[in-house]
């Protein structure tokens, strides 16, 4: 198929508008439209760092403007959705179960040797949730904590749950702490669901269709990223067939060197506009979890300095993203106290990058939401290098929200 030659503002609408970031509400508002986000993304990935609401929740609220975190867990309990693993853990549609196998089966065949006991366990725990039901870690509590080399200092009976969980023998749902519960695949997986294994050039395929829907403009790496847990895939291979059969369209972006890039050939002449509103970001959002693909598209250099050492940061512990229109114009290192009901910003750094009153204020604006969305009523921004910003914001802000 001939290259498709794109802008780098062509380009940067069709990442947008793949993410779900093209305007608020893309997908519309209340629970249906949390499932049309996850169906059309693929995967929502989770995170347990809940410094700010945790990722998943946030990557949804910065979509859905109506968005409550309990319909996650109606999504779970109602078999629209489900938890696993494609290149990181996350929330997948149910009606996709069928193409999480090839992962299970990837991690049960690098599984290393087990003792009698540790297969004798997880017979018993297998047994144990088929006669009680759902089981969580802390109801087996006689099993003696004891270091288990690649499994940190799990207990036991925690290192049987999670390979069971892994291999597919069990599945999970979370409470509202967050903590899994763990049951048999046969009561979480709706009778109508497909759960036949996909030969490898399925899976392939279907890896290639989802990375581009969600990611819009690719290279294969990033394109196979979603079956990194699947030792040699077929991404590579499959991509090349699917170039010459038309299905996918390779395309160069003007001003960019990098590696050849791909995108679906419904992009070619989609017509998309930007709402130009702001959006706070998580580090783990589906935008952002190729962070070259940030400085390669948007020429925005970002790292989450959460792991970095605290004398080596930047920005912050849990800096945030701040998009607006295609510019990212700031990051936000901030912190919500539920109890005390204050989102705390230790540092709002912005890009050198020229704002207008409008986009001030939305920025404001999008402050002010995001505290609402951590159930936060009060603003306190420590540092910023904009004074603009800083006076909207110079004494701590209640929010006339309950």
């Amino acid at each position: 198929m001939k290259q498709h030659i794109l802008s780098g503002d062509q380009a940067k609408k069709i990442i947008l508008h793949a993410a779900g970031l093209a305007k608020p509400g893309q997908f519309g508002k209340g629970m249906e439209a949390v499932y049309k986000l996850i169906d059309h993304l693929g995967f929502i990935q989770i995170d347990t760092n809940n410094v700010v609401e945790r990722a998943h929740h946030h990557a949804i609220a910065s979509r859905v403007p109506d968005y409550k975190p309990e319909w996650i867990d109606e999504l779970l309990a109602d078999g629209h959705i489900f938890e696993f693993f494609t290149y990181g853990t996350g929330y997948i549609p149910m009606h996709e179960y069928r193409f999480s196998l090839p992962v299970k089966e990837s991690f049960l065949s690098r599984r290393k040797p087990m003792t009698q006991q540790e297969i004798s366990l997880m017979k018993k725990i297998l047994d144990r949730i088929a006669r009680e039901g759902p089981q969580m870690v802390k109801d087996f509590d006689n099993d003696t904590p004891v270091a288990s080399s690649g499994w940190w200092d799990w207990r036991p009976a925690k290192v049987a749950l999670e390979r069971l969980f892994l291999d597919g023998s069990l599945m999970c749902t979370r409470n509202k702490n967050f903590h899994k519960i763990y049951d048999l695949p046969i009561n979480l997986i709706p009778v109508d669901i497909d759960t036949t294994m996909p030969n490898p050039e399925e899976f392939a395929r279907h890896t290639i269709r989802r990375s581009l829907q969600s990611l819009g403009i690719a290279n294969a790496k990033d394109i196979a990223w979603r079956a990194n847990f699947v030792k040699d895939n077929k991404v590579k291979t499959e991509l090349e067939k699917m170039v010459a059969e038309g299905e996918v369209c390779p395309v160069s972006v003007e001003g960019l060197t990098t590696a050849p890039l791909y995108m679906l050939p419904s992009y070619k002449n989609k017509k998309i506009t930007l709402s130009g509103d702001a959006f706070i970001l998580s580090p783990f959002d589906t935008l952002n979890v190729h962070r070259h693909r940030l400085k390669d598209f948007f020429n925005f250099d970002y790292q989450i300095e959460c792991f970095v050492p605290q004398a080596k940061r930047i920005y912050g512990y849990f800096s945030l993203p701040v998009l607006i229109g295609d510019t990212f114009v700031a990051r936000m290192d901030s912190k919500a106290d539920r109890k005390q009901r204050t989102l705390t910003i230790h540092n709002l750094h912005f890009e050198p990058v020229k704002l207008s009153q409008t986009m001030t204020d939305k920025i404001t604006e999008a402050i002010r939401a995001f505290a609402h969305f951590n159930q936060c009523r009060e603003v306190i921004i420590i540092k910023s290098n904009n004074k603009q910003v800083l006076k909207a914001f110079g004494a701590p802000v209640k929010l006339n929200r309950h």
